[in-house]
């Protein structure tokens, strides 16, 4: 009786509250398709969900620490379409192997996203701004490179795009290995790692995670080169996938992102958010994409209306949440994050300025060091 209560009790926990109600309303939408159409209660439909959305899932892991950290960041799209284009253009027009481009495109993805997280840290701007800049970059080099679609006919792309690899009465591809694949560490990264600890930490606080001594520059630096990396891994998947590249793929694909990682349960706000959830979310997307095909009559623009309803649903609740944490004086964060800073370390972030950002040691006006 005891450990039922304790179970009960960790589902209403404000910190996995969110993420409970996204498992539950995938299982509620996945059952509801089971009864109303024929065929839908089947292993490979549910395989396929991965199958279909395994680049948007990749690319909302990176988007998932993004968002825990405090930020957010529109330019993954744009990378996973410069991602393709340069898989192509190094296939097609110089036969360099595939073995040799990914790494190249990972690199460049990596690159890419740390560039940017330096921006926003040491010269104190806007992530919004910053990744919206860097949106727009990434999808002018790609018409710069070439405006044309170029089909990939190399043998070794289209050899791992047809891999299939049988799961009982259904198969996978590659692509969902390599997602999984990506899941497993970012899950470990997350939850198990000094790097995840601070990226809660900072997203929850990042003034108190300064005066705690957490490398705040070099966190938000690699949440950004973790997004970036994702996106370019969520490029090469998507090549696999469509086998071509073109600049306009990938258009609203980081809305997708961030709608399937705040379904999952990560708060806007920052600091709270597991990675599982993200796979959810996705799973959420994907289902009501397969329930209007399924049922045949309904237009596609059905999916955006019901994700932004849903969108706006869990928006809601996650205010509600943080009302209700509030009320009952709950820390935030979730398992492995730091805990919230106490009232004491709150009044010396009062007396911080913005310049902790940077890294400086906080001194009240007569030069010493705050807390000494």
């Amino acid at each position: 009786m005891k450990r039922l209560v304790d179970i009960w009790a960790r589902i209403f926990d404000p910190r996995t509250l969110p993420i409970a109600v996204t498992i539950l309303l995938f299982c509620a939408l996945f059952a509801f398709g089971s009864v109303m159409y024929t065929g839908f209660f089947s292993l490979q439909v549910l395989l396929d969900l991965l199958i279909d959305n395994a680049f948007l899932l990749i690319v909302a892991i990176g988007m998932t620490f993004v968002i825990v950290s405090g930020g957010i960041d529109l330019s993954v799209g744009s990378v996973v379409a410069l991602t393709t284009i340069v898989e192509a253009v190094l296939s097609e027009r110089m036969h360099v192997s595939v073995w040799i481009i990914l790494p190249i495109v990972l690199v460049m993805g990596a690159v890419f996203g740390a560039i940017q997280g330096a921006l926003i840290h040491f010269f104190r701007l806007q992530a919004f701004i910053v990744t919206l800049a860097g949106m727009f970059f990434a999808r002018g080099l790609c018409f710069l490179i070439t405006t044309q679609s170029i089909t990939i006919t190399d043998p070794t792309f289209k050899a791992i795009s047809a891999y299939r690899l049988p799961l009982g009465t259904g198969s996978v591809s590659a692509n969902v290995l390599i997602a999984l694949a990506m899941l497993v560490v970012a899950i470990f990264v997350a939850h198990f790692t000094r790097f995840g600890r601070n990226v809660y930490a900072v997203g929850g606080n990042p003034r108190s995670a300064l005066l705690m001594g957490l490398p705040v520059a070099q966190t938000r630096i690699g949440v950004y080169a973790l997004s970036g990396f994702c996106s370019a891994l969520g490029g090469a998947v998507f090549t696999f996938y469509v086998l071509s590249g073109y600049g306009l793929q990938g258009q609203g694909m980081e809305l997708d992102a961030i709608a399937a990682t705040v379904i999952g349960g990560t708060l806007l706000t920052g600091g709270v958010g597991y990675v599982i959830g993200s796979l959810f979310g996705v799973g959420i997307l994907g289902t009501i994409q397969t329930l209007i095909t399924f049922d045949g009559t309904l237009s596609s623009w059905w999916t955006r209306i019901v994700i932004g309803a849903l969108l706006c649903a869990f928006c809601l609740l996650q205010r509600l949440i943080e009302r209700h944490a509030r009320s009952v004086g709950r820390p935030g964060g979730t398992a492995g994050a730091v805990a919230a800073p106490s009232r004491e370390r709150g009044r010396h972030d009062n007396a911080a300025s913005d310049s902790q950002v940077t890294g400086r040691v906080p001194r009240d006006a007569l030069g010493k060091v705050v807390g000494s």
